[in-house]
Protein backbone atom coordinates (compact mmCIF):
# COMPACT_ATOMS: atom_id res chain seq x y z
CA UNK A 1 0.00 0.00 0.00
CA UNK A 2 1.66 3.33 -0.82
CA UNK A 3 0.73 6.75 0.62
CA UNK A 4 -1.45 8.72 -1.59
CA UNK A 5 0.15 12.22 -1.28
CA UNK A 6 3.69 11.43 -2.18
CA UNK A 7 3.42 7.82 -3.52
CA UNK A 8 5.97 6.54 -0.91
CA UNK A 9 4.85 3.77 1.73
CA UNK A 10 4.26 5.38 5.52
CA UNK A 11 5.75 4.65 8.13
CA UNK A 12 4.27 5.53 11.69
CA UNK A 13 7.48 4.91 14.12
CA UNK A 14 6.36 5.18 17.84
CA UNK A 15 9.62 5.69 20.22
CA UNK A 16 9.64 7.67 23.64
CA UNK A 17 13.28 8.26 22.59
CA UNK A 18 12.27 9.27 18.73
CA UNK A 19 15.37 11.90 18.48
CA UNK A 20 17.85 9.46 19.19
CA UNK A 21 16.58 7.58 16.51
CA UNK A 22 17.38 9.97 13.36
CA UNK A 23 19.74 7.60 11.80
CA UNK A 24 17.48 4.77 11.23
CA UNK A 25 14.80 7.39 10.25
CA UNK A 26 17.36 8.87 7.62
CA UNK A 27 18.09 5.62 6.15
CA UNK A 28 14.42 4.59 5.85
CA UNK A 29 13.63 8.50 3.92
CA UNK A 30 16.52 7.68 1.94
CA UNK A 31 15.00 3.94 0.72
CA UNK A 32 11.82 5.72 -0.65
CA UNK A 33 9.68 5.35 3.06
CA UNK A 34 7.94 8.49 4.12
CA UNK A 35 8.06 9.09 8.17
CA UNK A 36 6.08 9.80 10.79
CA UNK A 37 7.56 10.39 13.97
CA UNK A 38 5.67 10.03 18.03
CA UNK A 39 7.21 10.00 21.17
CA UNK A 40 4.14 9.30 23.32
CA UNK A 41 1.13 7.45 23.41
CA UNK A 42 -1.71 9.66 23.47
CA UNK A 43 -0.07 11.79 20.14
CA UNK A 44 0.71 8.29 18.55
CA UNK A 45 -3.22 7.10 18.80
CA UNK A 46 -4.17 10.95 17.63
CA UNK A 47 -2.12 10.43 14.49
CA UNK A 48 -3.44 7.06 13.64
CA UNK A 49 -6.91 8.28 13.89
CA UNK A 50 -6.39 11.51 11.38
CA UNK A 51 -4.31 9.05 8.78
CA UNK A 52 -3.99 5.95 7.06
CA UNK A 53 -0.64 4.39 7.77
CA UNK A 54 1.25 1.50 5.73
CA UNK A 55 3.23 -0.04 9.11
CA UNK A 56 3.81 0.86 12.95
CA UNK A 57 7.07 0.11 13.75
CA UNK A 58 6.41 0.43 18.25
CA UNK A 59 8.53 0.67 20.83
CA UNK A 60 7.60 -1.91 23.98
CA UNK A 61 8.71 0.13 26.61
CA UNK A 62 7.87 3.86 27.24
CA UNK A 63 6.57 5.75 30.36
CA UNK A 64 2.61 6.36 30.18
CA UNK A 65 1.10 3.69 27.64
CA UNK A 66 3.42 1.11 27.35
CA UNK A 67 4.01 -0.73 23.99
CA UNK A 68 1.40 -3.71 24.66
CA UNK A 69 -1.23 -1.67 25.91
CA UNK A 70 -0.74 0.72 23.02
CA UNK A 71 -0.63 -2.26 20.55
CA UNK A 72 -4.19 -3.26 21.86
CA UNK A 73 -5.49 0.85 21.10
CA UNK A 74 -4.13 0.52 17.91
CA UNK A 75 -5.74 -3.27 16.66
CA UNK A 76 -9.42 -1.42 18.04
CA UNK A 77 -8.13 2.03 15.59
CA UNK A 78 -6.68 -0.29 12.74
CA UNK A 79 -6.86 -3.71 13.04
CA UNK A 80 -5.85 -4.59 9.92
CA UNK A 81 -2.26 -2.29 10.04
CA UNK A 82 1.13 -4.45 10.22
CA UNK A 83 2.48 -3.62 13.26
CA UNK A 84 6.48 -4.01 14.72
CA UNK A 85 7.24 -4.00 18.18
CA UNK A 86 10.61 -3.61 18.75
CA UNK A 87 11.88 -4.54 22.69
CA UNK A 88 14.77 -5.32 24.30
CA UNK A 89 12.93 -7.80 26.46
CA UNK A 90 14.03 -11.63 25.31
CA UNK A 91 11.80 -13.68 27.86
CA UNK A 92 9.44 -16.26 26.23
CA UNK A 93 6.47 -15.24 27.98
CA UNK A 94 6.89 -11.59 26.03
CA UNK A 95 7.69 -13.33 22.97
CA UNK A 96 4.40 -15.52 23.31
CA UNK A 97 2.47 -12.05 24.18
CA UNK A 98 3.59 -10.50 21.35
CA UNK A 99 2.49 -13.12 18.67
CA UNK A 100 -0.68 -13.56 20.23
CA UNK A 101 -1.64 -9.72 19.17
CA UNK A 102 -1.22 -11.20 15.91
CA UNK A 103 1.54 -8.40 14.73
CA UNK A 104 3.64 -8.51 12.04
CA UNK A 105 6.35 -9.42 14.00
CA UNK A 106 9.39 -8.36 16.30
CA UNK A 107 13.24 -6.93 16.74
CA UNK A 108 15.42 -6.96 19.22
CA UNK A 109 17.17 -3.99 20.22
CA UNK A 110 19.67 -2.57 19.61
CA UNK A 111 19.16 -2.55 16.06
CA UNK A 112 20.63 -0.90 13.00
CA UNK A 113 19.22 0.79 10.30
CA UNK A 114 19.54 -2.02 7.67
CA UNK A 115 17.98 -4.79 10.05
CA UNK A 116 15.13 -1.76 10.13
CA UNK A 117 14.77 -1.55 6.12
CA UNK A 118 14.68 -5.40 6.05
CA UNK A 119 12.09 -5.74 8.09
CA UNK A 120 10.10 -3.16 6.80
CA UNK A 121 10.44 -3.96 3.13
CA UNK A 122 9.64 -7.65 3.99
CA UNK A 123 6.00 -6.68 5.16
CA UNK A 124 5.24 -3.98 2.54
CA UNK A 125 6.88 -5.10 -0.65
CA UNK A 126 7.19 -8.96 -0.05
CA UNK A 127 3.70 -9.33 -1.78
CA UNK A 128 5.02 -7.01 -4.67
CA UNK A 129 7.99 -9.02 -5.20
CA UNK A 130 7.19 -12.18 -5.17
CA UNK A 131 4.39 -11.14 -7.94
CA UNK A 132 6.80 -9.62 -9.55
CA UNK A 133 9.14 -11.92 -9.91
CA UNK A 134 6.66 -15.19 -10.47
CA UNK A 135 5.02 -12.36 -13.14
CA UNK A 136 8.56 -12.35 -14.85
CA UNK A 137 9.27 -16.29 -14.67
CA UNK A 138 5.87 -16.97 -16.76
CA UNK A 139 6.61 -14.20 -19.21
CA UNK A 140 10.12 -16.39 -19.64
CA UNK A 141 7.93 -19.47 -20.00
CA UNK A 142 5.97 -19.05 -22.14
CA UNK A 143 7.96 -20.03 -25.24
CA UNK A 144 8.41 -22.97 -23.24
CA UNK A 145 4.73 -23.80 -22.54
CA UNK A 146 4.23 -23.44 -26.12
CA UNK A 147 6.55 -25.85 -27.48
CA UNK A 148 4.66 -28.21 -24.67
CA UNK A 149 1.48 -27.91 -26.05
CA UNK A 150 2.52 -27.74 -29.97
CA UNK A 151 4.59 -31.04 -29.18
CA UNK A 152 1.49 -33.08 -26.99
CA UNK A 153 1.52 -36.70 -28.26
CA UNK A 154 -0.17 -38.25 -25.49
CA UNK A 155 -3.01 -37.55 -23.21
CA UNK A 156 -0.12 -37.68 -20.28
CA UNK A 157 1.04 -34.92 -21.99
CA UNK A 158 -1.88 -32.92 -21.79
CA UNK A 159 -2.91 -33.54 -18.44
CA UNK A 160 0.46 -31.73 -17.51
CA UNK A 161 -0.01 -28.95 -19.79
CA UNK A 162 -3.18 -28.36 -18.74
CA UNK A 163 -2.66 -28.42 -14.92
CA UNK A 164 0.28 -25.62 -15.92
CA UNK A 165 -1.86 -23.36 -17.24
CA UNK A 166 -4.49 -23.53 -14.48
CA UNK A 167 -1.57 -23.05 -11.87
CA UNK A 168 -0.44 -19.82 -13.93
CA UNK A 169 -4.06 -18.65 -13.73
CA UNK A 170 -4.46 -19.18 -10.30
CA UNK A 171 -1.54 -17.27 -9.94
CA UNK A 172 -2.15 -14.28 -12.11
CA UNK A 173 -6.14 -14.39 -11.00
CA UNK A 174 -6.04 -11.23 -9.42
CA UNK A 175 -3.07 -9.46 -11.25
CA UNK A 176 -5.52 -6.75 -13.30
CA UNK A 177 -2.17 -6.40 -15.90
CA UNK A 178 -4.21 -7.06 -19.33
CA UNK A 179 -0.34 -7.57 -20.90
CA UNK A 180 0.17 -10.80 -18.67
CA UNK A 181 -3.74 -12.31 -18.87
CA UNK A 182 -4.33 -11.85 -22.27
CA UNK A 183 -0.48 -14.38 -23.40
CA UNK A 184 -2.39 -16.59 -20.76
CA UNK A 185 -5.50 -16.51 -22.05
CA UNK A 186 -4.30 -17.03 -25.80
CA UNK A 187 -2.32 -20.07 -24.51
CA UNK A 188 -5.41 -21.29 -23.18
CA UNK A 189 -7.15 -20.96 -26.43
CA UNK A 190 -4.59 -22.81 -28.34
CA UNK A 191 -3.93 -25.26 -26.09
CA UNK A 192 -7.45 -26.09 -26.52
CA UNK A 193 -7.64 -26.16 -29.74
CA UNK A 194 -5.25 -28.90 -30.42
CA UNK A 195 -6.61 -30.83 -27.19
CA UNK A 196 -9.83 -31.04 -29.55
CA UNK A 197 -8.18 -32.68 -31.72
CA UNK A 198 -6.13 -34.82 -30.33
CA UNK A 199 -8.96 -35.45 -28.33
CA UNK A 200 -11.24 -36.53 -31.36
CA UNK A 201 -9.17 -38.55 -32.59
CA UNK A 202 -8.06 -40.87 -29.99
CA UNK A 203 -11.43 -41.16 -28.57
CA UNK A 204 -13.06 -43.88 -30.52
CA UNK A 205 -9.70 -45.76 -30.65
CA UNK A 206 -9.56 -45.66 -26.35
CA UNK A 207 -13.27 -47.17 -26.32
CA UNK A 208 -12.27 -49.68 -29.14
CA UNK A 209 -9.50 -50.30 -27.14
CA UNK A 210 -8.52 -52.56 -23.89
CA UNK A 211 -8.80 -50.58 -20.56
CA UNK A 212 -4.95 -51.54 -19.93
CA UNK A 213 -3.72 -50.11 -22.83
CA UNK A 214 -5.80 -46.69 -22.68
CA UNK A 215 -5.90 -43.87 -20.25
CA UNK A 216 -8.17 -43.69 -17.33
CA UNK A 217 -11.38 -42.76 -18.25
CA UNK A 218 -14.95 -42.76 -16.62
CA UNK A 219 -15.76 -46.23 -17.02
CA UNK A 220 -12.55 -46.94 -15.63
CA UNK A 221 -12.21 -45.41 -12.43
CA UNK A 222 -14.02 -47.98 -10.21
CA UNK A 223 -11.97 -50.52 -11.69
CA UNK A 224 -8.28 -49.13 -12.03
CA UNK A 225 -8.76 -46.68 -8.73
CA UNK A 226 -11.32 -48.09 -6.25
CA UNK A 227 -10.84 -51.97 -6.51
CA UNK A 228 -7.10 -52.15 -5.79
CA UNK A 229 -7.31 -50.74 -2.42
CA UNK A 230 -10.44 -52.85 -1.55
CA UNK A 231 -8.21 -55.85 -2.72
CA UNK A 232 -5.43 -54.94 -0.17
CA UNK A 233 -8.41 -54.27 2.53
CA UNK A 234 -8.47 -50.93 2.97
CA UNK A 235 -11.28 -48.70 3.69
CA UNK A 236 -12.51 -46.04 0.87
CA UNK A 237 -14.04 -43.03 1.05
CA UNK A 238 -15.01 -42.50 -2.22
CA UNK A 239 -16.56 -38.64 -3.34
CA UNK A 240 -17.78 -37.03 -6.21
CA UNK A 241 -18.76 -33.47 -6.49
CA UNK A 242 -20.53 -32.60 -9.55
CA UNK A 243 -18.94 -30.31 -12.42
CA UNK A 244 -15.85 -29.37 -10.29
CA UNK A 245 -12.97 -28.13 -12.31
CA UNK A 246 -9.05 -28.41 -12.18
CA UNK A 247 -8.57 -24.86 -10.56
CA UNK A 248 -11.82 -25.54 -8.01
CA UNK A 249 -10.03 -28.57 -6.65
CA UNK A 250 -6.81 -27.52 -6.75
CA UNK A 251 -7.97 -24.51 -4.52
CA UNK A 252 -10.46 -26.85 -2.04
CA UNK A 253 -7.82 -29.05 -1.43
CA UNK A 254 -4.57 -26.94 0.47
CA UNK A 255 -5.79 -26.94 3.54
CA UNK A 256 -6.06 -30.68 4.19
CA UNK A 257 -2.33 -30.66 3.08
CA UNK A 258 -1.46 -30.72 7.24
CA UNK A 259 -3.09 -33.56 8.11
CA UNK A 260 -3.07 -35.76 4.37
CA UNK A 261 -0.94 -37.11 2.01
CA UNK A 262 -2.03 -36.12 -0.92
CA UNK A 263 -1.83 -37.67 -4.51
CA UNK A 264 -2.90 -35.70 -7.27
CA UNK A 265 -3.97 -37.65 -10.46
CA UNK A 266 -6.51 -37.84 -13.65
CA UNK A 267 -8.86 -39.18 -15.40
CA UNK A 268 -10.55 -38.33 -18.81
CA UNK A 269 -14.25 -38.07 -19.10
CA UNK A 270 -15.98 -39.17 -21.66
CA UNK A 271 -18.04 -37.34 -24.44
CA UNK A 272 -20.63 -35.40 -23.74
CA UNK A 273 -18.96 -34.23 -20.50
CA UNK A 274 -22.17 -34.48 -18.93
CA UNK A 275 -23.20 -36.15 -15.65
CA UNK A 276 -26.09 -38.90 -17.72
CA UNK A 277 -22.84 -40.34 -19.70
CA UNK A 278 -19.98 -39.82 -17.53
CA UNK A 279 -20.93 -40.45 -14.04
CA UNK A 280 -23.36 -43.42 -14.96
CA UNK A 281 -20.02 -44.43 -16.49
CA UNK A 282 -18.21 -43.98 -13.83
CA UNK A 283 -20.15 -46.10 -11.79
CA UNK A 284 -21.57 -48.61 -14.14
CA UNK A 285 -18.13 -49.23 -15.57
CA UNK A 286 -19.30 -48.90 -18.98
CA UNK A 287 -20.62 -46.24 -21.23
CA UNK A 288 -24.55 -45.81 -22.10
CA UNK A 289 -24.20 -47.41 -25.62
CA UNK A 290 -23.25 -50.95 -23.37
CA UNK A 291 -26.39 -49.99 -20.44
CA UNK A 292 -28.37 -50.13 -23.09
CA UNK A 293 -27.37 -53.02 -25.13
CA UNK A 294 -26.68 -55.14 -21.58
CA UNK A 295 -28.92 -53.92 -18.87
CA UNK A 296 -32.31 -53.33 -20.38
CA UNK A 297 -33.46 -52.82 -16.94
CA UNK A 298 -31.56 -50.22 -15.96
CA UNK A 299 -31.96 -48.40 -19.52
CA UNK A 300 -35.31 -48.08 -18.94
CA UNK A 301 -34.89 -46.18 -15.67
CA UNK A 302 -32.65 -44.23 -17.11
CA UNK A 303 -34.59 -43.09 -20.63
CA UNK A 304 -37.94 -42.78 -18.55
CA UNK A 305 -39.87 -39.84 -18.55
CA UNK A 306 -38.48 -36.59 -16.36
CA UNK A 307 -36.07 -39.20 -15.22
CA UNK A 308 -32.90 -37.48 -14.48
CA UNK A 309 -30.53 -40.09 -16.32
CA UNK A 310 -29.01 -40.86 -12.91
CA UNK A 311 -31.06 -43.16 -11.03
CA UNK A 312 -29.70 -46.04 -11.54
CA UNK A 313 -26.23 -45.24 -10.46
CA UNK A 314 -26.61 -47.47 -6.90
CA UNK A 315 -27.46 -50.53 -8.73
CA UNK A 316 -25.41 -49.78 -11.26
CA UNK A 317 -22.46 -49.64 -8.69
CA UNK A 318 -24.00 -52.87 -7.17
CA UNK A 319 -23.56 -54.67 -10.00
CA UNK A 320 -19.93 -53.28 -11.34
CA UNK A 321 -18.65 -54.18 -7.57
CA UNK A 322 -19.49 -57.43 -7.91
CA UNK A 323 -18.54 -58.46 -11.70
CA UNK A 324 -15.28 -56.45 -10.68
CA UNK A 325 -14.11 -57.97 -6.58
CA UNK A 326 -16.15 -61.40 -7.39
CA UNK A 327 -16.75 -61.34 -3.54
CA UNK A 328 -19.46 -59.60 -1.31
CA UNK A 329 -17.85 -56.46 0.51
CA UNK A 330 -20.07 -53.81 3.10
CA UNK A 331 -20.36 -50.38 1.47
CA UNK A 332 -23.15 -47.94 0.73
CA UNK A 333 -24.51 -45.37 -1.59
CA UNK A 334 -25.55 -42.01 -0.92
CA UNK A 335 -26.82 -38.61 -3.01
CA UNK A 336 -26.66 -34.97 -1.11
CA UNK A 337 -28.13 -32.37 -2.97
CA UNK A 338 -28.93 -30.16 0.23
CA UNK A 339 -27.19 -29.15 3.28
CA UNK A 340 -29.25 -30.53 6.00
CA UNK A 341 -28.67 -34.13 4.20
CA UNK A 342 -25.03 -33.57 4.19
CA UNK A 343 -24.97 -33.01 8.02
CA UNK A 344 -26.86 -35.80 8.73
CA UNK A 345 -24.24 -37.69 7.12
CA UNK A 346 -21.58 -36.63 8.78
CA UNK A 347 -23.75 -37.09 12.17
CA UNK A 348 -23.61 -41.19 11.48
CA UNK A 349 -20.54 -41.35 9.87
CA UNK A 350 -19.05 -43.59 12.98
CA UNK A 351 -21.61 -45.61 12.45
CA UNK A 352 -20.59 -46.79 9.23
CA UNK A 353 -16.85 -47.47 10.36
CA UNK A 354 -18.00 -51.22 9.56
CA UNK A 355 -17.99 -50.35 5.92
CA UNK A 356 -15.49 -51.01 3.00
CA UNK A 357 -16.94 -48.54 0.70
CA UNK A 358 -18.66 -45.41 1.15
CA UNK A 359 -19.89 -43.73 -2.10
CA UNK A 360 -21.26 -40.06 -2.20
CA UNK A 361 -22.47 -38.12 -5.15
CA UNK A 362 -22.66 -34.03 -4.18
CA UNK A 363 -24.24 -31.86 -5.80
CA UNK A 364 -23.89 -28.17 -5.50
CA UNK A 365 -21.67 -26.61 -8.29
CA UNK A 366 -23.67 -28.11 -10.96
CA UNK A 367 -26.65 -26.93 -9.44
CA UNK A 368 -25.54 -23.14 -8.89
CA UNK A 369 -24.17 -23.82 -12.61
CA UNK A 370 -27.12 -24.67 -13.83
CA UNK A 371 -29.36 -22.11 -12.40
CA UNK A 372 -26.67 -18.93 -13.21
CA UNK A 373 -28.66 -18.85 -16.27
CA UNK A 374 -32.29 -17.89 -14.76
CA UNK A 375 -30.65 -15.82 -11.57
CA UNK A 376 -29.66 -12.38 -12.49
CA UNK A 377 -28.18 -13.00 -8.91
CA UNK A 378 -26.25 -15.74 -9.30
CA UNK A 379 -25.08 -14.51 -12.82
CA UNK A 380 -23.49 -11.56 -10.82
CA UNK A 381 -21.94 -13.67 -8.28
CA UNK A 382 -20.57 -16.24 -10.92
CA UNK A 383 -19.33 -13.91 -13.36
CA UNK A 384 -16.27 -14.88 -14.04
CA UNK A 385 -13.42 -17.85 -13.15
CA UNK A 386 -12.03 -16.14 -10.36
CA UNK A 387 -15.60 -15.55 -9.05
CA UNK A 388 -16.40 -18.95 -9.90
CA UNK A 389 -13.46 -20.76 -7.64
CA UNK A 390 -14.49 -18.03 -5.12
CA UNK A 391 -18.00 -19.28 -4.64
CA UNK A 392 -16.72 -22.76 -5.02
CA UNK A 393 -14.18 -22.84 -2.17
CA UNK A 394 -16.71 -20.77 -0.09
CA UNK A 395 -19.41 -23.13 -0.23
CA UNK A 396 -16.93 -25.63 -0.06
CA UNK A 397 -14.96 -24.36 3.11
CA UNK A 398 -18.38 -23.65 5.16
CA UNK A 399 -20.04 -26.90 3.72
CA UNK A 400 -20.01 -30.83 5.92
CA UNK A 401 -17.46 -31.94 3.26
CA UNK A 402 -14.26 -31.04 4.88
CA UNK A 403 -14.96 -32.40 8.50
CA UNK A 404 -16.21 -35.62 7.16
CA UNK A 405 -13.05 -35.37 5.17
CA UNK A 406 -11.01 -35.31 8.65
CA UNK A 407 -13.26 -37.45 10.57
CA UNK A 408 -13.14 -40.31 7.51
CA UNK A 409 -9.36 -39.73 7.61
CA UNK A 410 -9.12 -40.46 11.85
CA UNK A 411 -11.30 -43.78 11.47
CA UNK A 412 -8.90 -44.94 9.09
CA UNK A 413 -10.72 -44.48 5.15
CA UNK A 414 -8.81 -43.50 2.03
CA UNK A 415 -10.58 -40.25 0.54
CA UNK A 416 -11.00 -40.53 -3.29
CA UNK A 417 -12.39 -37.14 -4.09
CA UNK A 418 -12.66 -36.47 -8.26
CA UNK A 419 -15.74 -35.39 -10.41
CA UNK A 420 -17.70 -36.33 -12.98
CA UNK A 421 -16.83 -33.61 -15.35
CA UNK A 422 -15.93 -29.48 -15.82
CA UNK A 423 -17.51 -26.51 -17.10
CA UNK A 424 -16.18 -24.05 -19.46
CA UNK A 425 -17.21 -20.50 -20.10
CA UNK A 426 -19.06 -20.24 -23.45
CA UNK A 427 -18.50 -16.86 -25.64
CA UNK A 428 -19.83 -18.07 -29.44
CA UNK A 429 -22.85 -19.01 -30.10
CA UNK A 430 -23.30 -21.51 -33.26
CA UNK A 431 -26.81 -21.28 -34.42
CA UNK A 432 -28.19 -24.77 -35.64
CA UNK A 433 -31.51 -26.57 -36.71
CA UNK A 434 -33.69 -29.24 -35.03
CA UNK A 435 -36.95 -30.92 -34.44
CA UNK A 436 -38.93 -31.59 -31.06
CA UNK A 437 -37.09 -35.00 -30.84
CA UNK A 438 -33.87 -33.28 -30.37
CA UNK A 439 -32.77 -33.01 -26.87
CA UNK A 440 -31.93 -29.28 -24.73
CA UNK A 441 -28.53 -29.30 -24.15
CA UNK A 442 -26.26 -26.74 -24.57
CA UNK A 443 -22.77 -27.69 -25.38
CA UNK A 444 -24.48 -30.90 -27.00
CA UNK A 445 -27.56 -32.16 -28.53
CA UNK A 446 -28.93 -35.23 -29.70
CA UNK A 447 -31.63 -36.00 -31.98
CA UNK A 448 -32.05 -36.70 -35.86
CA UNK A 449 -29.92 -34.90 -39.11
CA UNK A 450 -28.17 -32.54 -36.77
CA UNK A 451 -24.86 -30.98 -38.37
CA UNK A 452 -22.27 -28.48 -37.51
CA UNK A 453 -19.53 -27.26 -39.17
CA UNK A 454 -15.83 -28.87 -38.72
CA UNK A 455 -14.80 -25.51 -36.36
CA UNK A 456 -17.89 -25.48 -34.63
CA UNK A 457 -18.24 -29.09 -33.51
CA UNK A 458 -18.05 -32.62 -33.83
CA UNK A 459 -20.99 -34.47 -35.82
CA UNK A 460 -21.65 -38.00 -34.95
CA UNK A 461 -23.12 -39.92 -37.81
CA UNK A 462 -22.93 -43.42 -35.59
CA UNK A 463 -23.02 -42.85 -32.20
CA UNK A 464 -21.70 -46.84 -31.09
CA UNK A 465 -18.41 -45.70 -32.42
CA UNK A 466 -18.24 -43.13 -29.72
CA UNK A 467 -19.90 -45.38 -26.90
CA UNK A 468 -22.99 -43.54 -27.02
CA UNK A 469 -27.04 -44.79 -27.06
CA UNK A 470 -29.76 -44.63 -29.78
CA UNK A 471 -32.75 -42.50 -28.45
CA UNK A 472 -34.17 -43.26 -32.48
CA UNK A 473 -33.05 -45.29 -35.37
CA UNK A 474 -31.58 -42.28 -36.92
CA UNK A 475 -30.21 -40.82 -33.95
CA UNK A 476 -27.27 -38.51 -34.18
CA UNK A 477 -24.89 -35.95 -32.05
CA UNK A 478 -23.33 -32.83 -32.17
CA UNK A 479 -20.80 -31.93 -29.39
CA UNK A 480 -19.50 -28.02 -29.17
CA UNK A 481 -15.69 -27.68 -29.29
CA UNK A 482 -13.65 -24.67 -26.79
CA UNK A 483 -16.06 -22.21 -26.11
CA UNK A 484 -18.71 -22.65 -28.26
CA UNK A 485 -22.94 -23.13 -27.78
CA UNK A 486 -25.66 -24.09 -29.66
CA UNK A 487 -28.68 -21.46 -30.24
CA UNK A 488 -31.68 -22.75 -32.36
CA UNK A 489 -32.53 -20.09 -34.96
CA UNK A 490 -35.99 -19.50 -32.86
CA UNK A 491 -35.49 -16.64 -30.89
CA UNK A 492 -31.34 -16.56 -31.54
CA UNK A 493 -30.90 -12.75 -29.66
CA UNK A 494 -32.66 -13.81 -26.66
CA UNK A 495 -30.48 -16.88 -25.61
CA UNK A 496 -27.86 -15.57 -26.96
CA UNK A 497 -28.11 -12.61 -24.61
CA UNK A 498 -29.17 -15.55 -21.87
CA UNK A 499 -26.43 -17.85 -22.13
CA UNK A 500 -23.17 -15.90 -23.21
CA UNK A 501 -20.47 -15.96 -21.09
CA UNK A 502 -22.33 -18.53 -18.83
CA UNK A 503 -20.54 -21.78 -17.72
CA UNK A 504 -22.32 -24.80 -19.23
CA UNK A 505 -20.61 -28.07 -19.81
CA UNK A 506 -20.86 -31.24 -22.59
CA UNK A 507 -18.70 -30.36 -24.79
CA UNK A 508 -15.03 -30.81 -25.81
CA UNK A 509 -12.30 -28.99 -23.87
CA UNK A 510 -9.64 -29.47 -21.44
CA UNK A 511 -11.40 -28.30 -18.65
CA UNK A 512 -15.16 -30.35 -18.79
CA UNK A 513 -12.82 -33.17 -19.74
CA UNK A 514 -9.55 -33.83 -17.92
CA UNK A 515 -11.13 -34.63 -14.82
CA UNK A 516 -9.05 -34.34 -11.24
CA UNK A 517 -8.59 -37.53 -8.94
CA UNK A 518 -7.25 -36.36 -5.82
CA UNK A 519 -6.58 -39.72 -3.23
CA UNK A 520 -5.86 -38.23 0.65
CA UNK A 521 -4.51 -40.34 3.17
CA UNK A 522 -4.63 -39.68 6.72
CA UNK A 523 -0.77 -39.47 8.66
Amino acid sequence: MKNSENNRASILWIDDEIELLRPHILYLEEKGYYLYKSSNGIDALKSIQKRNFDLILLDQVMPGIDGLSLLKEIKNLKPHVPVIIITKNEEEWLMDEIISERTAGYLTKPVNPSQIFSACKKILEEDYLFESKNTNLYLKNINELNLMINNASTIFDWCNIYKELVEWNLFLDNNSDENLLNPLYNQFEIANNNFNNFYIDNFPKWLSSDDDNRPIMSMDVIKKKIVPELNDSKKILFIIIDCLRLDQALTIIKPFQKNFDIDFGFHVSLIPSATPFSRNAIFSGSNLSEIQKNDQENWSKIIQLNSTMNVSEEDLLNKNLKRLLKRKINHKYFKINFANQGNKFYSHLKEYNNLDLISLVVNFIDLITHHRDSSNVIQDIISDENSYRSIVKTWFDNSWIPKTIKLAGEMGYKIFLTTDHGSVKVKKAIKIAGDKQTSSGIRFKYGNNLNCKRNEGLTIKKPEDYGLPYFTKNTNYIIAKNQNFFVYKTDYNNYVKKLNNSFQHGGISMEELLIPMIKLTHR
